[in-house]
């Protein structure tokens, strides 16, 4: 007897991924109340425990491109909480379920349905959705749930597809969009799916033998000349994919009995048969094997927008944007093991200055909300792979961390939709301004919009601080000056490569104007070389065009032979020069492979580097190159927190106290007349670099403040308000115990997790 349930709510998401979590979270923390159906046992889709794809985003290949927002405050936790390290697949464990659970049962408005899947749709009209029927697995239940809006974000547009909504699958032509990356006939393959494995060293020796019915490999070209590289013995590999022949939807059992046969064959090659890893393999054992595949590609539901691969190579500024991109152009080789070879970045090798990988570079870019709201359905929106979207654009907007974007900005649209009577179709134009405030407010990032928000009684402030650190700049032996702990990014020896592509290093500059740079360089020739410089503008620091305009300064740089050399160079740029002031400014040496820049031993928060990849395009480059300024910039001061961004962009936007002085320093708003103020909303530095693979166990990003506390100047004294004791997450809310009347607040950082400097991103205060 199957026992029959009705459930009523504002907002019902189906699928519960990063996207649909994401989604689900925001609309109930914004007073929808909410459902979030999954039928799997955790949250988390692919990234969950059940899969181990480890989230990627735009910060694999953009410094400061970090998501953020309820995707961020997830990984921040994660990695403070998690004993284990983040590999590149296969390396998730239950502590990532856990963590994405405890937000679930925390969050207010917010009801959940584990194990629980989609069987139908009920319809009110053509164009409405009424309820969805779900059934209960092991539980001969089934609940019929009602909303007001869905949200599909079931990957193969389950919910979508049973409402009548158009779709697409496979590759549209070169010749429908003329997008680089399309065939030149349209097709029905896709991307496939993956099964991941992990290995453990057990410290001693162990045999592994493959069962009778596991594939068989003999072939060490099919591995090292046709892009299935081992990345890792613990955990792999991405490759391990099929799609084409079969359907990735309703073939997905047989997907996965294919793929395990792989597995099993696979790691028997490794340890039985592969002569240069056989022995690195010798004391691996086989710990885990995915039976849970995860899926790259199939309906693509279509929406108001559909969204072309020129739009993320572009930059297309939308007027809706509400989420960003930046991975590449990322489309794997239908079939992959069955295919010739991997996906065409992996066949050659992962170059950076190849012309497929020019091809394929992009962002950060914006996504318009419109792909995301479906043209069929007047109540239904979607988030994640199945959005509205070319086959070539979706091998940029699929990685999780921007599908998490995608669904924290339509949990808010739905929300904002109930809370003002707007329909749907009209968000992006009537109710897109509130949206992208909220999504500010919450957190989030967006490359073309700032906050703006009225009610933000910070933006009247005046700011000052008890210091401000200031650029000197970064050599070789500098250490610990950002207090950056990441892999492999404060090298024990000096580093210095050769000069075999221009490199670009950022540099703000402040009022002061800039009158001499020095640079750190080494000649191992016997002979002086001339190396061409230039001072280029930049509108921000993602501008990779090579050539910018005129140059501010240009020059032919002599190097002596010799190693730890800086050079200086006059360039005297107008001290009154405000066209330059408070902006960004590249510092370029041409190419010259006898001469070697130095990476600086630590990283300068908002200094990035680059380099020319080919066909007038830079690429990021790493860490800070060694340089030195004078005078000293004033880039980092206080008014920085109110100027409506919070990371790096056009500007630092960041303030940092002078280094040498020790904690409390603080940093205060000032009012003309006394404010009522209940909220304070803190937005701290950390987390935002590199991307969450990086981060080491039980992390605690050093730049972002630990002890904290919130002051207002309450008849003629200083009062405390609120005591922040073990913080280490970069966006903090903080509701006061009653409305405070002043003309003045401070933030005091007693302790950061490790910088020695106490810094601040954003400061917004409300009533």
């Amino acid at each position: 007897m199957t026992v029959k349930k009705q459930e009523q709510y504002d907002v019902v998401v189906c699928g519960g991924g990063l996207a649909g979590f994401c989604a689900a979270i925001s609309a109930a923390r914004h007073g929808a109340q909410t459902c979030i159906i999954q039928d799997r046992p955790v949250f988390g889709g692919n990234s969950s425990s059940e899969v181990c794809v480890t989230p990627h985003g735009a910060a694999a290949f953009h410094a400061y491109a970090r998501e953020t927002g309820i995707i961020s405050e997830l990984l921040i936790e994660e990695r403070a909480r998690n004993h284990a390290p983040i590999l590149e697949n296969g390396w998730t464990n239950s502590v990532w379920d856990m963590t994405m659970y405890d937000m679930a049962m925390s969050t207010p408005n917010l009801s959940f349905h584990l194990n629980t899947s989609i069987v139908s749709v009920q319809k009110s009209s053509d164009s409405t959705i009424s309820a969805v029927v779900a059934r209960v697995a092991n539980a001969e239940t089934e609940i019929t749930i009602e909303g007001k809006i869905f949200v599909d974000c079931t990957g193969d547009g389950v919910v979508a597809d049973q409402a009548g909504c158009e779709w697409r699958w496979g590759s549209e032509s070169f010749e429908e969009f003329n997008e680089p990356h399309a065939p030149l006939k349209a097709s029905k393959d896709t991307m496939g799916n993956s099964i991941h494995f992990r290995a453990k060293d057990m410290g001693r020796p162990v045999p592994f033998q493959a069962p009778e019915w596991a594939i068989k490999h003999e072939d060490p070209d099919y591995f090292y000349k046709q892009g299935r590289p081992f990345q890792s013995l613990h955990g792999g590999y991405w490759w391990i994919e099929i799609g084409v022949p079969w359907n990735t939807i309703y073939d997905s059992e047989n997907i996965r009995h294919e793929l395990t046969r792989h597995v099993l064959g696979i790691w028997d090659w490794i340890k039985n048969k592969d002569p240069e890893m056989k022995d690195k393999a010798a004391n691996f054992a086989l710990d885990w094997i995915g039976q849970v595949p995860g899926k790259r590609e199939s309906r693509r539901i279509m929406g108001q927008y559909f969204m072309t691969e020129h739009d993320p190579a572009n930059k297309t500024v939308f007027p809706d944007e509400i989420a960003f991109g930046g991975w590449f152009i990322d489309l794997h080789t239908p079939g992959g093991l069955l295919a010739p070879t991997a996906e065409p970045a992996s066949a050659e090798g992962y170059s950076e200055t190849s012309e497929y990988a020019i091809k394929s570079y992009c962002g950060p870019y914006g996504i318009p909300l419109r792909i995301m709201i479906a043209k069929d359905i007047d109540n239904l929106m979607m988030a994640g792979r199945n959005v509205s979207v070319t086959h070539a654009a979706l091998g940029t907007v699929r990685v999780m961390s921007t599908t998490a974007l995608m669904g924290q900005a339509v949990g808010i649209a739905a929300a904002c939709s109930l809370k003002n009577g707007i329909p749907l179709s009209e968000i992006p134009t009537r109710g897109i301004k509130e949206v992208q405030q909220i999504l500010l407010r919450d957190g989030c990032f967006l490359p073309n919009v700032s906050n703006e928000d009225p009610q933000d009684l910070a933006r009247l402030a005046t700011v000052t601080s008890s210091s401000e650190a200031k650029l000197v700049g970064v050599g070789p032996e500098s250490r610990g000056v950002s207090g950056l702990k990441e892999r492999s990014k404060q090298p024990d020896a000096r580093k210095a490569e050769p000069l075999n592509h221009r490199r670009g290093q950022l540099i703000a500059i402040g009022e002061e104007g800039l009158d001499a740079v020095f640079i750190c360089l080494s000649n191992p020739t016997d002979q002086i070389q001339l190396v061409e410089a230039a001072i280029h503008p930049v509108d921000h620091i993602w501008d990779y065009r090579v050539e910018t305009g005129t140059p501010l300064a240009k020059t032919f740089l002599q190097v002596p032979p010799g190693v730890d050399q800086w050079i200086e160079w006059q360039v005297q740029l107008d001290h009154d020069a405000s066209w330059i002031t408070g902006k960004y400014a590249r510092l370029d040496l041409m190419a010259n492979p006898h001469v070697h820049w130095y990476t600086a031993g630590t990283f300068e928060p908002g200094h990035v580097s680059s380099f020319e990849m080919g066909k007038g395009k830079m690429r990021r480059y790493g860490g800070t190159l060694s340089f030195r300024v004078e005078p000293a910039q004033s880039c980092y001061g206080p008014m920085n927190v109110i100027n409506g961004v919070t990371r790096p962009g056009k500007y630092t936007n960041l303030w940092r106290s002078d280094p040498n002085l020790p904690n409390a320093q603080w940093i205060q708003l000032s009012w003309p007349e006394e404010q009522t103020i209940r909220c304070v909303e803190l937005t701290f530095p950390g987390h935002l670099l590199h991307e969450y693979h990086v981060y080491e166990p039980f992390y605690r990003d050093p730049q972002c403040p630990r002890d904290y506390s919130i002051n207002a100047w309450v008849d003629g004294e200083w009062v405390e308000l609120k005591r922040i004791l073990d913080n280490y997450q970069r966006h903090r809310k903080h509701q006061l115990h009653s409305q405070v009347r002043t003309a003045q607040l401070r933030i005091v950082i007693h302790a950061t997790n490790g910088d020695p400097s106490a810094a601040v991103y954003e400061i917004r205060c409300y009533e």
